[in-house]
């Protein structure tokens, strides 16, 4: 759990950060464990893994669609109806009926139709999409609410496409003013 992390541990890997809802669904946890510690998140480091995909920004749309079923698979699928973090995190995020959903579909085996319910909003709020221009205002907003490390994922793409994408993600990130 994110307090206990907070407490015994000096950073945290997280997954499926929204730089809109960090505080609430991570920040506040992690910062009530540095308390109960005796700590300040002063030099805990807070590392998200946030999928990158450098494209058209016209295009948002289009590339967000290949992170449906990756996020329909965590949101829906990663543990029993009771005990899915992923599925929590989404509702913190505000998307209570679209996580049920979600989950309603992936566990009763149609995972297409889990897919084709995952919101536009959740996947663009959780992953890089877009040039390296639209890039960097994301980085800046993963900054701002509290992020120390940003680990880029550019997904299963060909290995040229990979590192075109990581240096695209570097690129932005010198543009974002945090290299």
């Amino acid at each position: 759990n994110l307090e206990q992390t907070g407490e015994i541990a000096d950073g945290a890997l997280l997954i499926f950060p929204s730089a809109e809802h960090l505080e609430e669904t991570s920040i506040r946890y992690l910062r009530a464990g540095r308390e109960k510690a005796g700590k300040t998140l002063d030099g805990f480091d807070v590392c998200p893994t946030v999928p990158l995909v450098v494209g058209d920004d016209k295009d948002v749309a289009r590339l967000a669609d290949a992170f449906r079923p990756h996020t329909a698979l965590y949101v829906g699928g990663m543990g029993s109806r009771k005990q899915n973090f992923y599925n929590q995190l989404a509702q913190r995020m505000g998307y209570e009926r679209e996580a049920a959903e979600i989950q309603d579909k992936y566990l009763s085996g149609d995972k297409e139709g889990a897919a084709a319910a995952v919101p536009q909003d959740l996947i663009d709020q959780t992953t890089l999409l877009g040039s390296v221009d639209r890039i960097a205002d994301r980085m800046r907003a993963y900054a701002e609410a509290g992020v120390t490390t940003l680990t880029l994922s550019p997904g299963d793409l060909p290995l040229e496409e990979r590192i075109a994408s990581l240096r695209a993600g570097s690129e932005a990130l010198e543009r974002a003013g945090l290299a």
